[in-house]
């Protein structure tokens, strides 16, 4: 008989933690498991990337006020929510004030309406073997799903987030297991949180070669008319973590340099999207530095573009640089913490410091160094990333 899986997501919007989700739904065992999938909030473009054989349960409209302001939670009936937000919000600026945050009381606010709403939304009613957080807000299917055993994924960085960890460590010990999608990000996570060591596992995203190859086969035009044009490509939520504005005022320097030529591309959306585009405009990058928005496929730009950026302050394990890999790219990170788990530095790609100067450097040197671009497109012809037999890691707690 099939064993009955729930797998619970906030929504389906643009992002890695969502695409590696897709990944890993493509390859599932479906001839052994029965697979729902909770979405709280059914939004978000890669919904129609959702394979057929998945369950996705109707939406539950007191699931989906986590990321909608107070307003619309208050026009759409939901008067709970906006209370505890806003309590919480009074709680989280205390405690970020107390511990001297330096990005303010955003963390924790997340971490207390996640714990307060949790225990007043309606319980799901079917019974599980096996229940799977796969991202934040991992209290709802703490607190609101029977399963015989749960666990929850961590797709960061822990080291890095200001938040309370007395809140999320009584979280964490609701789960059976905690999944983990490096050893770097098992590390980080350990130094806050050592009392969960054996509730840790390792399993890396999941990707689909075949897929993203698939994918990418739409033609794109970067306006290369005179075939000059040096067009960097970078994916990824327009956050603080993710460096887009070092990444801006590198190309500013870079143009000053007299490599007025190179453009670069980002794909994604998110908050920092009016601060990026006035930073842009001040910098006079408006024609070279262009933010393409959502985009529900950007392997075809990753395809086409002549260097893969990553530009970050800190990741988990970005799932867009082995995408990149598997299109065989020239690839530049930063060197973040978790940086090492990546790529083989000089090998796949090359890794640089993390700052606006290093940026600089190293696109600097892989612009002018067409046979340093060629011989690490050389090295990621041929080899193998796909990886399905991750989720054999998972079968086996399944299993257990």
């Amino acid at each position: 008989m099939k064993k009955n899986i729930l797998i619970s997501i906030y929504d389906m919007e643009i992002g890695g933690a969502e695409r590696s989700l897709i990944n890993m739904l493509e390859t599932f065992d479906y001839d052994k498991y029965n697979v729902d999938l909770l979405i709280l909030n059914h939004t978000g473009d890669f919904i129609h990337l959702i394979p057929n054989k998945v369950n996705v349960l109707p939406q539950i409209g007191k699931y989906t006020v986590f990321r909608k302001s107070i307003r619309q939670c208050i026009q759409e009936g939901y008067f709970l929510a906006p209370f505890i937000r806003i309590v919480s919000k009074y709680i989280a600026g205390r405690k970020s004030k107390q511990k001297q945050f330096k990005e303010g009381s955003g963390y924790i606010q997340m971490q207390l309406v996640s714990k307060y709403v949790s225990h007043f939304l309606p319980k799901q009613k079917k019974k599980y073997d096996f229940a799977i957080s796969y991202a934040w807000p991992h209290d709802i299917l703490a607190d609101n799903v029977n399963a015989d055993k749960k666990v929850a994924w961590i797709h960061t960085d822990y080291s890095t987030l200001e938040i309370d960890n007395e809140i999320d460590l009584a979280m964490w010990n609701k789960y059976d297991y905690i999944a983990s999608i490096s050893d770097e990000c098992t590390k980080t996570f350990l130094t806050v949180y050592p009392s969960l060591k054996e509730k840790i596992l390792l399993i890396e995203n999941i990707t689909s070669p075949e897929f993203i190859r698939k994918m990418a086969d739409n033609v794109v035009d970067f306006n290369k008319e005179d075939n000059c044009t040096f067009n960097i490509v970078s994916v990824g939520r327009l956050s603080y973590a993710k460096g887009f504005d070092r990444a801006i005022k590198a190309l500013k320097i870079l143009h000053d340099k007299g490599f007025n030529n190179i453009k670069w591309y980002v794909i994604g959306y998110g908050s920092d999207e009016t601060t990026l585009k006035e930073l842009i405009e001040k910098n006079n990058l408006e024609d070279s530095f262009i933010l393409l928005g959502k985009q529900a496929n950007p392997y075809p730009y990753m395809k086409a573009c002549d260097l893969y950026v990553q530009p970050s302050r800190y990741e988990g394990k970005a799932v867009t640089v082995t995408e990149a890999k598997i299109l065989e790219k020239p690839i530049l990170i930063t060197n973040y913490p978790t940086a090492g788990s990546q790529l083989e530095d000089g090998v796949e790609g090359i890794t640089c410091d993390s700052s606006i100067e290093g940026l600089v450097k190293g696109i600097e040197t892989l612009y002018k160094d067409d046979k340093l671009r060629n011989t690490l497109i050389h090295h990621l012809k041929g080899r193998d990333y796909s990886n399905s037999y991750e989720l054999n890691k998972l079968y086996k707690i399944i299993e257990t």
